[in-house]
C-alpha cells in the first residue's frame, strides 16, 4: 500500500488540508468558481478585500496586461461589511474549506470595527489584514511604517479571537522590520508579497493604460522579488509565512516553500486557468513522493545557501 505524503499545514489556529490557498481579489468570494474547481481540494480561500462601507473602486480601465504579468487598479470595489455578512456569508458557509476574509481600511479604527464585525460571524476561520494595497491612497501608508503596523495589529488582535494574517508589500526598505512589528503586535502569520506599484503607457495615445495612472503589478514578473522577501523574513523572524507573487505552477510553489513559506497563495494564475490551484496540490504531492519527503512541512526553509 502506497502512503501519500502528508500535506496538512497550520497557520495560527487554521488547520489546512494542504498549503495551497487562493489570493484575495483573484477568486471573487469563492462561490463564483464552484463549477470550475474542486474547492474542497483547496487549503483555504481568501475573499476579496472588504471595507466598512461600500466602495465603487477606481474608474476604468482598471486592468491591463504587461510583460510576464498584469496591472490592476480595481481600488477595493465591494459592497461593504453589512452586505458581505448578509448576502455573501450564507453561501460561503457551504464551502467546506477554511475561509479567510481580507479586510482593508483608512484608519486603525476602521480596521478594528471591521474585525469586530466579523469576529462572531459563523464560518470565518481568519482575517487577512491588507495593509499594503497599492491601488488606494492610504494603501501603502501602513505597510511602510513599523509603528503603525504594530499599533494596527495590536488593535485588531484585541478585537478578535480569529487567526490574523498580515499582508505585506516588498515596496519597503526593510520588509523584515515590518513583519517583526506585525509579529510583536500579535499577528499569527504574515502573507507576502502584495502586488507592486507600477504603470504602463499606450504609446499611440501617450496616456497611461490605467485610468488610475498606476496600479499593482502581479504575475510571474514579481516572483523573484517575492521569493527574496519570503526568504529574508523567514531567515530573520519565526512566524508562519504565506508566500505569494507570481505562482503559476507547482514548481513555483515548491520554490516558495523551500525559501521558508508554510503555505502559498495563488493569484494572477487564477485568471489564466481557474483549475491551477488544484493542479498545484497534485503536483506538490507528486514532487514530495519523488523526493521521498513524507511531510510537506519538512520542505519549509530547506534552502541551501552554502556547502554541498
Amino acid at each position: 500500500m502506497v502512503t501519500l505524503p502528508e500535506l496538512s499545514v497550520k497557520i495560527g489556529r487554521i488547520k489546512m488540508a494542504n498549503p495551497v490557498m487562493v489570493a484575495s481579489g483573484t477568486f471573487g468570494y469563492g462561490r463564483e468558481y464552484q463549477s470550475l474547481i474542486d474547492q474542497p481540494g483547496l487549503g483555504a480561500i481568501v475573499t476579496k478585500s472588504i471595507t466598512l462601507k461600500s466602495s465603487a473602486g477606481n474608474p476604468g480601465p482598471r486592468i491591463c496586461e504587461t510583460s510576464s504579468g498584469m496591472l490592476n487598479a480595481i481600488g477595493l470595489q465591494n459592497n461593504g461589511l453589512d452586505d458581505f455578512i448578509k448576502e455573501k456569508m450564507p453561501g460561503l458557509r457551504k464551502i467546506k474549506v477554511p475561509l479567510i476574509v481580507s479586510i482593508a481600511g483608512d484608519s486603525i479604527g476602521q480596521y478594528q470595527r471591521l474585525a469586530k464585525g466579523l469576529n462572531d460571524v459563523a464560518g470565518i476561520a481568519g482575517l487577512e489584514i491588507n495593509v499594503s494595497c497599492p491601488n488606494i491612497k492610504t494603501g501603502m501608508v501602513f505597510s511602510r511604517d513599523p509603528k503603525l503596523v504594530y499599533n494596527l495589529i495590536k488593535a485588531v488582535k484585541k478585537a478578535v479571537r480569529l487567526t490574523i494574517i498580515t499582508k505585506l508589500s516588498a515596496n519597503v526598505t526593510d520588509i523584515a522590520s515590518i513583519a517583526r512589528a506585525a509579529r510583536d503586535g500579535g499577528t499569527d502569520a504574515v502573507s507576502l508579497i502584495n502586488s507592486l506599484p507600477a504603470m504602463a503607457v499606450d504609446i499611440n495615445t501617450k496616456k497611461p493604460k490605467l485610468a488610475n495612472i498606476t496600479g499593482g503589478l502581479s504575475g510571474p514578473a514579481i516572483k523573484p522579488v517575492a521569493l527574496k522577501a519570503v526568504w529574508e523574513v523567514s531567515s530573520r523572524i519565526k512566524l508562519p509565512l504565506v508566500g505569494m507573487g507570481g505562482i503559476m505552477n507547482w514548481q513555483d510553489a515548491v520554490e516558495f516553500m523551500i525559501c521558508g513559506a508554510t503555505a502559498i497563495s495563488v493569484g494572477t494564475a487564477n485568471f489564466v486557468d481557474p483549475r491551477v490551484s488544484s493542479q498545484i496540490v497534485n503536483g506538490l504531492s507528486k514532487y514530495l513522493e519523488t523526493q521521498k519527503i513524507d511531510n510537506v512541512n519538512k520542505l519549509r526553509g530547506s534552502l541551501k545557501t552554502s556547502g554541498k
